[in-house]
């Protein structure tokens, strides 16, 4: 089990730590609903230092990056960031990540925890472009400073101003005294906020500066598990949950990240399947009797006949009721059908709903 560089001062802090992709993580402090609204509301700071980098660099970095990845790179500039995934070659996903353009023909790659080995090796067999590539995933920390007090607290840690880091948008600057930080206007909330990049000698001084910083703000440490609500809250995918090996990036909802402008891994017979049209759908849905969805609780129609799976669910904080998301054929996939989630043998109403579920 691997520790990130600010595991004793989770632990200083109380926090509840378990495994999580091979690393002792904090997955809650006070508790998940407090720490949820914390983030909704003011300030609050995750430490995800288990999360893969790569860095990629050479005249041929961008093909690489083309070759592997569904989204268009071409359309990146120096200082901007862009969601994709890495298909496979049978229909599914290697993996979701994030694309940054550093500076011309460099290129950062943020993968999963869990996949970073995978992702590191699928990559490198498609590289015949003689690109350089790092694993810098050991030697990095990255801290989610999440919420809608962000900038104003942050801002004294910083030359730069920070309120002009458009979403998706990053600049390498100073931070809390380090310099050459990635400040990404990045995250998994739904609520705003930056992800900083820092090595991990760094990490421990940034942390300090920043809940020096957000103290008159309400800052609070939060952990994994009120990163997941938060996060479902805003229906973005959790690899492992909503998407995976055999599920299409189309079926996912992610045709907006598939582009056919150039060929990809896999990329014919994607094409083939967005004309076709796919027989699921991964939808949001919302509870109308009482009951809470969780992950693998079959989805069934009137008839109790199945139509699908949850994929992931909660008691949603901000909202006050429960919600989930899952695979539903496609002829349940309008927003307002019935359908019925069993939970210990009952069928327990619920209707599908347009994501995000939560609406600032």
């Amino acid at each position: 089990m691997k520790n990130t560089s600010l595991a004793d001062i989770h632990e200083g802090l109380g926090a509840k730590m378990v495994p999580f992709a091979g690393y002792n993580m904090p997955v809650q402090y006070e508790g998940v609903n407090a720490e949820h609204e914390t983030v909704r509301n003011a300030l609050g700071v995750f430490d995800v230092s288990h999360m893969g980098e790569f860095l990629l660099t050479g005249e041929n970095a961008l093909a690489l990056i083309q070759k592997v990845t569904s989204n268009d790179a071409a359309t990146l500039e120096i200082g901007k960031a862009q969601y994709s995934c890495l298909p496979n070659n049978d229909g599914g996903i290697v993996d979701d990540l994030i694309v940054y353009k550093i500076k011309e023909e460099q290129y950062l790659l943020v993968v999963n925890a869990s996949n970073i080995e995978k992702d590191w090796n699928w990559i490198s067999k498609h590289n015949d472009l003689g690109v350089e590539m790092k694993n810098l995933s050991d030697d990095y920390s990255l801290l989610a400073i999440q919420g809608p007090k962000a900038v104003e607290a942050m801002q004294s840690l910083t030359s730069i101003d920070l309120s002009a880091i458009k979403y998706y948008h990053f600049e390498v600057a100073d931070f809390a005294g380090i310099e050459h930080v990635i400040i990404s206007a990045t995250g998994y909330t739904g609520s705003g906020g930056f992800e900083i990049y820092c090595k991990n000698s760094e990490v421990e001084q940034v942390w300090n500066k920043v809940f020096e910083a957000g103290a008159a703000f309400g800052i609070k440490p939060i952990g994994l598990a009120a990163r997941d609500t938060l996060r479902l809250e805003m229906g973005f995918c959790l690899y492992g949950n909503d998407i995976n090996d055999t599920t299409s990036p189309l079926e996912a909802g992610l045709g907006w990240i598939t582009k056919f402008n150039k060929e990809f891994t896999n990329s014919a017979n994607l094409k083939a399947q967005k004309d076709a049209g796919v027989s699921r759908k991964l939808v949001g849905f919302e509870m109308v009797d009482r009951g809470i969805p969780r992950h693998d609780y079959e989805i069934v129609d009137g008839n109790g006949n199945n139509i699908g799976i949850v994929t992931s669910g909660t008691q949603a904080p901000s909202l006050g009721k429960a919600i989930g998301m899952g695979y539903v054929k496609t002829e349940f996939s309008a927003v307002d059908s019935e359908i019925y989630i069993l939970i210990r043998d009952k069928k327990i109403a619920a209707k599908v709903v347009k994501m995000p579920f939560y609406k600032k």
